[in-house]
């Protein structure tokens, strides 16, 4: 008796192995784990179901694939929760889909009108993702779809944003399509809406009060839109709401417009800037000063001069090279009208413009007094000694005094003569 029920026992035991159905074996050209309710499918060029899948998959992948038609073949599958069927030839979503789901990734495919009926009956569906297809019109029917927090129908056709979105929903994206409207009421029941993505459509416009009700939103894409910015009727409302908005707008219409620019206008000049030479002079200080705005100490090295081009009164003088620097002509140059700029630790920016070449007047203002026609010909630390000591505040330098001599000497002859001439 005992020996009876031993083989009947191990008969059973050998009836479960060779049973498909019972353990659930993966179908040879499927990838499977989890018990194997988590089946991947996918890059097989399958036209049809592979043999072998067990009811009670909860994660079926498809995508890669050559299906044509999906109806009624997935039904079955009553716990299935994530089901991808993404990359094949599919011209709808598969009808009767197991209401257990919870994911739906039929991204490029050949779907074109997404029906009523094909999300009808998915009140535990969280994400559905049609994108890159060729819808040109998306039914939703109210209080459906009450689970969905993420829909992507960006890539396809459609001309007007989808009416009766789910109220839950939270992000959706529907760049890259061929919008141009939105219709009353569209958005206002979105109360809980965080991403909405509008970019690369057709918008010439946004309804008034298209937005209002977005109290939740935090990013909307409005780039790559052909907006009417010249349009006063029409386009005020979606600018106002721009800067209303406590959403980050990314791409904001008429953005580069130039009636938007709020650029000050340029400076006019005063009458104090009336002489060229005032001017870049003062261009010259302020520019050094953007430059270096603290002031270095002197050293007796010409690579620490920073020259600064003065306009020059009448025709424009070829630009003046200094002993020390790579200059293609030599230090023959050096007596062109230029700015020196001598920063000292404990004075400000100090102009300095050497004499032009002739020596006629060679003081006309104290800027341009002092330089020497031979001064390329000069020793380097003779020279440094020279623009530091002009360049002293208070102390008047060898030109300088020179030039006070001389015309204390002239007005000395000009008076002996007038004493000596008869009246």
């Amino acid at each position: 008796m005992e020996y009876q029920i031993l083989n009947t026992s191990t008969c059973l035991l050998v009836l479960l192995v060779f049973i498909p159905t019972g353990l659930g074996i993966c179908p040879s050209s499927c990838k499977c784990s989890g018990n194997d309710r988590n089946v991947d499918c996918s890059g097989r060029n399958l036209t049809v179901l592979p043999q072998g899948l067990q009811d009670n998959l909860t994660y079926l992948n498809l995508s890669f694939n050559q299906f044509v038609d999906l109806d009624h073949q997935l039904t079955r599958f009553t716990n299935l929760r994530t089901l991808d069927i993404s990359n094949n030839w599919l011209k709808n979503v598969p009808a009767h889909l197991p209401k257990s789901l919870w994911e739906l990734y039929a991204t490029n495919n050949n779907i074109k009108v997404l029906q009523k009926l094909d999300t009808a009956y998915q009140w535990n569906l969280r994400v559905l993702d049609i994108s890159r297809n060729m819808v040109e019109r998306a039914v939703l029917i109210n209080n459906t779809l009450s689970s969905l927090k993420f829909l992507n129908l960006s890539s396809n056709k459609l001309w007007t944003v989808p009416t009766n979105m789910p109220y839950n929903i939270e992000t959706v994206d529907l760049s890259n399509n061929f919008l141009s409207q939105i219709l009353p009421g569209t958005l206002v029941r979105l109360q809980h809406l965080t991403s909405l993505y509008l970019h690369n459509n057709k918008f010439s416009y946004i309804p008034d009060k298209a937005f209002d009700q977005l109290s939740q939103l935090q990013v909307i894409t409005l780039y790559n839109n052909p907006w009417s910015c010249s349009d006063n009727q029409t386009i005020p409302y979606v600018l106002q709401w721009v800067q209303g908005t406590a959403a980050r707008v990314l791409g904001a219409p008429c953005a580069e417009q130039p009636w938007t620019s709020t650029a000050p206008a340029p400076a006019q000049p005063t009458a104090l800037d009336s002489s060229p030479m005032i001017k870049g002079t003062k261009a010259a200080d302020r520019e050094a000063s953007a430059a270096a705005p603290e002031p270095t100490k002197v050293t007796k090295t010409h690579k620490q001069l920073k020259a600064k081009e003065v306009p020059p009164l009448g025709t424009q003088s070829p630009p003046a090279l200094f002993p020390g620097t790579d200059s293609p002509n030599g230090p023959q140059e050096a007596a062109a009208t230029r700015t020196i700029l001598v920063q000292d630790s404990t004075e400000g920016n100090a102009s300095l413009a050497p004499a032009t070449g002739s020596s006629t007047t060679p003081m006309t203002l104290s800027i341009t007094s002092g330089m020497p026609t031979n001064y390329s010909k000069m020793p380097q630390s003779t020279t440094a000694t020279l623009r530091k000591e002009e360049a002293t505040p208070g102390v008047p330098s060898r030109a300088m005094v020179g030039a006070s001599i001389l015309l204390l000497w002239l007005d000395l002859e000009t008076a002996g003569k007038l004493l000596l001439s008869p009246h």
